[in-house]
């Protein structure tokens, strides 16, 4: 199989107010994810250091095609001022957190040690499937 680097768009912010983090380690941890957007050009993944996110249409997606290395759990989303002024009335779809579990080159869903997400052939035909117009996308060397 296949392996690839991807760096989704980033939308916003994973620091929003209600984000619990430790930043004392790095990568700081996240017990609690609230992701504050500033744009979006409709991408179905979403990064902001350290965390991403799906649209639940991608995590309903994923699941069904049986993907490895990822589990979700509840995001809170909101919308910037800024991104209220450039959107006016544009409501987002609802998201879930991404968390990767799996080990880049084995499972469809990896990180490498700088954190960087990398994702099967499979996994990336279903995001690509679905919108994923704006992410860096380049081939995985183990």
């Amino acid at each position: 199989m296949r392996y690839f680097s991807i760096e989704p768009e980033v939308a916003g912010s994973s620091e929003g107010p209600n984000s619990v983090m430790d930043r004392s380690v790095h990568p700081p941890i996240v017990s609690r994810l609230h992701y504050e957007f500033d744009g979006w050009l409709g991408d179905v993944l979403l990064a902001s250091f350290p965390c991403f996110i799906v649209t639940e249409d991608a995590k309903s997606k994923l699941m069904e095609s049986g993907v490895t290395g990822v589990r979700f759990a509840d995001a809170e989303t909101t919308t910037s001022e800024l991104f209220r002024e450039i959107y006016p009335g544009r409501k987002l779809p609802r998201f879930a957190w991404l968390q990767v579990t799996g080990r880049a080159g084995q499972d469809d869903f990896g990180l490498v040690a700088n954190k960087r997400l990398v994702i099967s052939e499979r996994a990336l035909d279903v995001l690509k499937g679905l919108q994923l117009n704006d992410a860096l996308i380049e081939p995985f060397e183990k």
